[in-house]
């Protein structure tokens, strides 16, 4: 289906099978700068330090903001993840989640080009391929001369994953049975109000959509019945007033969609090989319910899917062909599928992230620390409460005692990741193990919270 999509791959510094098998050592880094309104969630500067999930002995990974006291220790004791080397950017002023335009200067910059020079190479593994990180790898090669190599997607096909027009048109050229929801695309007040008053006499709810934002930040749904009862010029200022609260520059596409009635919203974890890779088959590494909150469907965390066989399969067959296009663009990495239920049964794709993701990193995570034939059931989200603000992780740890997952013992409960937010937010994200779902949910709800204290 590619014809429609035109995009000349550029496979230099691409890392493939051959490149993995030089072992150089290779820099994490979460910038998450690429994807609109981020700044506005709580403690996400912090957030860049997911990143030390997918971190093994030798590599480096990459922050603005330092590392929170205690956690490298638990990850090289408890978690058993090797040593690793942090490497602290100054920020870029007034953005400290541009992690890799900050590693482009000062010391950062040095510290990587002696890496890169020592080993005769360096790769960068990021939370997403956007442009600032092939920029730095093209500015540390030409600094030393050295190749250095993204294991992720050139920005082109990225766009095409990570942007939701963009994708609507792919996914319409292949035969996957009516999969997306009913979906308009325009660029203009007028037409976009057209489209929403014409969406609305067919459907019970619709929404807009701006095309690059994360966890429904982008989004706004409506009650087709009130829409219908609208005047045009009521109508023209709904949508007048939704781009203009998302910040829409005028450059962008807005998609006016079919608001399905949904039972469940499960996603795909996807890994996609190097197209000539000897083995390039795209793999499915998971399939997970998301915990979503709010109409809106905000993103608070997820568990392993225990959906029908049926659902299962129409999620594989569609995350695969689609993946195979996007490998076909030069995509590399991880890439990641959002889907709903509906009344009827029947799996209906709503978006991609072509990114590393809040599914993806827990669980590789618990691939990586729990020694089983089959993955634990688990719950993997956010837990925040105003009362551990101010807690240091260290003390955290000494609530939770043995419930601790020790990787060594294979005993304990618990898992941490992305805890920088915890002493001024009150927050941090959490994998919750169990020996079925109905225990990984007591353990989160119940047993978490009265270790903590929070039980009153």
């Amino acid at each position: 289906m590619t014809q429609d999509v035109d995009i000349q791959v550029d496979w230099s510094r691409v890392v493939t099978d051959e490149v993995l098998k030089q072992r150089l050592p290779t820099l994490h880094l979460e910038d998450v700068s690429a994807i609109p309104f981020v700044d506005g969630v709580a403690g996400v500067e912090q957030y860049q330090h997911r990143a030390r999930v997918r971190a093994h002995d030798g590599d480096l990974f990459a922050s603005t903001t330092p590392p929170t006291s205690g956690y490298e220790d638990y990850c090289r004791e408890t978690l058993r993840m090797g040593r690793v080397t942090e490497v602290l950017a100054e920020p870029v002023e007034g953005y400290p989640t541009q992690v890799a335009k900050a590693c482009m200067r000062g010391r950062a910059f040095e510290q990587l080009c002696e890496v890169a020079t020592a080993h005769g190479g360096l790769v960068l593994h990021p939370y997403m391929g956007h442009e600032s990180v092939w920029e730095l790898a093209e500015k540390i090669e030409e600094s030393v001369g050295v190749p250095i190599y993204v294991y992720g997607p050139r920005p082109e096909a990225l766009w095409v994953a990570n942007d939701k027009a963009r994708l609507t048109e792919l996914v319409e050229g292949i035969d996957l049975g009516g999969v997306l929801a009913e979906t308009l695309i325009h660029r203009d007040v007028a037409s976009i109000a057209h489209a929403l008053r014409d969406m609305a006499s067919r459907h019970d709810r619709v929404a807009l959509k701006r095309t690059r934002c994360a966890s429904a930040m982008g989004n706004q749904v409506f009650a087709s019945k009130e829409l219908r009862e609208m005047s045009s010029t009521e109508v023209d200022l709904l949508v007048e007033n939704f781009l203009a609260h998302t910040q829409w520059g005028g450059d962008e596409d807005i998609l006016v969609v079919e608001w399905i009635d949904w039972t469940s919203s499960p996603s795909s974890q996807l890994w996609v090989p190097a197209l000539q890779d000897a083995h390039n088959e795209v793999r499915v590494d998971g399939l997970y319910e998301q915990l979503l909150v709010g109409e809106q469907g905000v993103f608070l965390g997820s568990m392993p899917s225990r959906l029908s066989e049926s659902v299962e399969a129409q999620m594989r067959e569609v995350s695969i062909r689609i993946c195979q296009e996007f490998q076909k663009l030069g995509y590399v990495g991880r890439c990641s599928f959002d889907f709903v239920v509906d009344r009827q049964g029947r799996a209906r794709l709503t978006e991609c992230n072509g990114r590393w993701g809040g599914t993806s990193s827990p669980m590789y995570l618990v691939d990586r620390s729990v020694k089983a034939e089959a993955r634990p059931a688990y719950i993997a989200q956010d837990f925040v409460h105003e009362d551990l603000v101010g807690m240091r992780f260290e003390e955290l740890l000494e609530r939770i005692g043995e419930h601790v997952f020790d990787v060594k013992t294979q005993q304990g409960r618990f898992l941490f990741y992305n805890v920088g937010p915890l002493e001024k937010k009150g927050k941090f994200d959490v994998v919750s193990l169990g020996d079925s779902h109905e225990d990984a949910l007591h353990g989160v709800k119940t047993v978490l919270p009265q270790l903590l204290g929070l039980d009153s």
